[in-house]
């Protein structure tokens, strides 16, 4: 007898063998030459792909140990994406020029920004030498309203009364003070503090990463159609607008007159834009990708030190000796932040060990490209760096599986080196060094980051004592490459006068 079928004869057959097992990997540039980490096989491939979706760590170590200082690639669903391992590797991506490596192809790629943010973000980041410039340069003046805007998110997340311990789910409870904090410099009072355009900015990351990925692994043939069917960014602009729009109206009218002209980066923006760009939809389309950028990475390193300290106690006292002569003397401003040597080290520790997950530097082959040892890539072909692996190198750092708060900051005891490195600052990128990057394409926005995330960690530590409900420390889990805190509750209690 034939074989019965249901289920709309198996859903398609399964989507056609999920298109050809996306049309044979998306027929990528020949990489038969560079070792792989996995079988090649088209289905096997694939296989692999799923597997490394959770085990990226096990994958990407393996590679980097077995071939440090030369090439390997790893299984991806719809295509195999190349690692470049060892210092001289690194140093040839971060010194090839743009029309050779290029990021935004990279990112166009990762981020389907034609189909999730926009392609005119892409081709016009105009927000970029904004960010680099005009937002850098005026951290010393937001410090007050950084402050200002975390001692008031703080105080309603966190409900704290009396000397009473209160739990509060740390991940969902950092997004929503980060949210509030950015946003008292990207658009300022009292938008910053609006519930729905709280929520829309807190919400829009996930969809876009959501959307990105889902339209990614499709064959291109099928990408437009499926972009159009779940991208959210529309909606999403549209109930930005609202909130925005009036905004964006009175700035402009503002600027063309006599009155003195709000500083903020939504105002910056306004002045950097050109012709169709000075809109209120495509303005608040931008507002939409710097929040993007910004929200949750740095969401995710603050629960990453959050657990650090309910776990170490002992690491929060440590600060609090530093923090609270500091800004006895200094106040809450820059000069003070500048000076915190601990709290910055404590920060860049968090980073290198917990971080944002296994890999940096992605670039995509736009010309055929030969590494300092020898071996190619083709056109067309994605490469990274081993982030995680470099960071827990013992040819650059002394002991890299523990977790030393104060490597970057304290001296030396007994002679011994804490780091082979040296005392490095926070937002000082290197080879060794890969959180925010690494050369002219490093993060433009770290030098903001890393003031909020500073403002952040000192108000906590001065104000709570923090500590885990229950025994069990939240585990991290890796997806696909990317390290996210674990989910749970972090208690806190406000410390009194006399701790």
């Amino acid at each position: 007898m034939a074989p019965e079928y249901s289920q709309s004869t198996l859903a398609a057959m399964s989507l056609t063998m999920f298109c050809l097992i996306v049309w044979y990997r998306s027929r990528g540039p020949p990489l038969d030459h560079i070792p792989s980490m996995g079988p090649t096989a088209p289905v096997a491939a694939y296989i692999s792909a799923i597997y490394f979706l959770f085990n990226a760590p096990a994958v990407v170590q393996k590679g980097y140990e077995r071939y440090k200082g030369s090439l390997f690639k790893i299984p991806r669903l719809n295509y195999w994406e190349v690692m470049a391992s060892g210092y001289e590797s690194l140093e040839d991506i971060r010194k090839a020029s743009d029309d050779v490596l290029s990021l935004d192809g990279a990112l166009r790629e990762i981020l389907q920004t034609k189909y999730t943010l926009g392609s005119n973000i892409a081709d016009d980041p105009y927000h970029i030498p904004i960010i680099q410039s005009q937002l850098t340069k005026s951290i010393p003046g937001f410090c007050g309203d950084i402050h200002d805007e975390i001692v008031a998110a703080c105080t309603e997340a966190i409900p704290c009364v009396g000397h009473e311990w209160v739990a509060v789910k740390s991940f969902q409870t950092v997004v929503e003070i980060m949210c509030r904090t950015i946003n008292r410099v990207f658009v300022g009072l009292p938008l910053c503090r609006d519930n729905d355009y709280r929520a829309l900015i807190s919400k829009f990351t996930v969809d876009v990463v959501k959307c990105a990925y889902i339209i990614r692994i499709c064959p291109d043939f099928l990408k437009p159609l499926v972009g159009r069917l779940v991208t959210t960014v529309p909606s999403a602009v549209l109930r930005a607008s609202k909130h925005l729009g009036p905004l964006i109206e009175e700035r402009i009218n503002t600027s063309d007159s006599t009155d003195a002209v709000k500083t903020d980066l939504l105002t910056w923006l306004i002045e950097g834009s050109q012709d169709d760009e000075r809109s209120i939809e495509m303005l608040s389309r931008r507002v939409l990708a710097v929040n993007f950028a910004a929200i949750h990475t740095s969401s995710m390193i603050f629960t990453h030190a959050l657990h650090r300290l309910a776990a170490h106690p002992e690491f929060a006292q440590a600060l609090r000796e530093e923090v609270e002569p500091v800004t006895a003397e200094f106040g809450w401003s820059k000069t003070a932040l500048d000076k915190m040597k601990r709290v910055d080290s404590f920060l860049r520790e968090v980073l290198r060990v917990d971080g944002l997950g296994m890999i940096a530097l992605p670039r995509r082959a736009l010309k055929p490209f030969t590494f300092s040892n020898g071996m190619s890539i083709p056109p067309g072909t994605t490469v990274s760096c081993c982030m995680r692996s470099t960071h827990f190198d013992e040819e650059y750092y002394d002991d890299p599986n523990t977790f030393n708060p104060f490597r970057f900051s304290d001296p030396p005891s007994n002679g011994a080196n804490t780091s082979k490195q040296g005392h490095k600052q926070m937002v000082l990128t290197g080879a060794d060094f890969l959180s925010f990057g690494h050369g002219r394409h490093a993060c433009p926005g770290r030098f903001f980051a890393s003031a909020v995330l500073k403002m952040l960690l000192t108000h906590v530590v001065t104000t709570y004592d923090v500590k885990f409900e229950g025994e069990k420390v939240p585990r991290q889990f890796f997806i696909n490459g990317v390290l996210l805190p674990g989910r749970g509750n972090v208690m806190f209690r406000k410390r009194s006068a006399s701790t």
